[in-house]
């Protein structure tokens, strides 16, 4: 009888999760204290920006943003990346795999009086979704994209995913 309890339950856990829209993951897990950016603003050509990759190295060593600048999430150290910036009214947009790990990033910066500060909606996996390039450490464009872990993966629908052994981990 357990067995049978714990069989529907993963049953209905799995499709439960299976029906969220990225809208619904993001509102699940953001405050929205962020504005977001779609990737294709940031994608157009008159969108200045500085470009914060809010991920782990080896997400960032896998693909990036071309001109993202890695300033981490487990390491992220305010002090040093406001050293790096300029005036507290550039325009600075932070990203991560999907959005919410950037959206905490983003609030410090905000904290601290940087005033336009934005979250890309969908991160890296709705940049590469939409057909926008990515390039490796040596600035060659890639498919590859980090899906950071399994649960995660679902959300990266173009490119190739690339698993490694720190990729199980349990946040965006």
């Amino acid at each position: 009888m357990k067995h049978y309890i714990f069989f529907i339950f993963i049953l209905f856990s799995s499709i439960a999760w299976s029906q969220d829209t990225l809208s619904e993951l993001l509102k699940k897990h953001n405050t929205n204290s962020v504005p977001y950016i779609s990737v294709q603003e940031l994608a157009m050509p008159k969108t200045d920006a500085i470009i914060l990759d809010a991920r782990e190295l080896y997400e960032f060593e896998v693909s990036h943003l071309k001109d993202a600048i890695f300033v981490g999430y487990t390491t992220f150290n305010l002090d040093e990346v406001i050293k790096n910036l300029p005036n507290k009214n550039e325009t600075i947009v932070v990203y991560c795999s999907l959005g919410i790990r950037s959206e905490t990033i983003a609030e410090q910066l905000k904290k601290v009086g940087y005033t336009n500060v934005y979250n890309v909606y969908g991160g890296i996996f709705e940049w590469k979704n939409n057909g926008f390039s990515v390039v490796d450490t040596k600035d060659n464009e890639t498919e590859n994209i980090h899906v950071f872990n399994k649960h995660w993966s679902k959300w990266l629908t173009k490119g190739i995913k690339v698993f490694d052994i720190e990729s199980n981990q349990d946040n965006d």
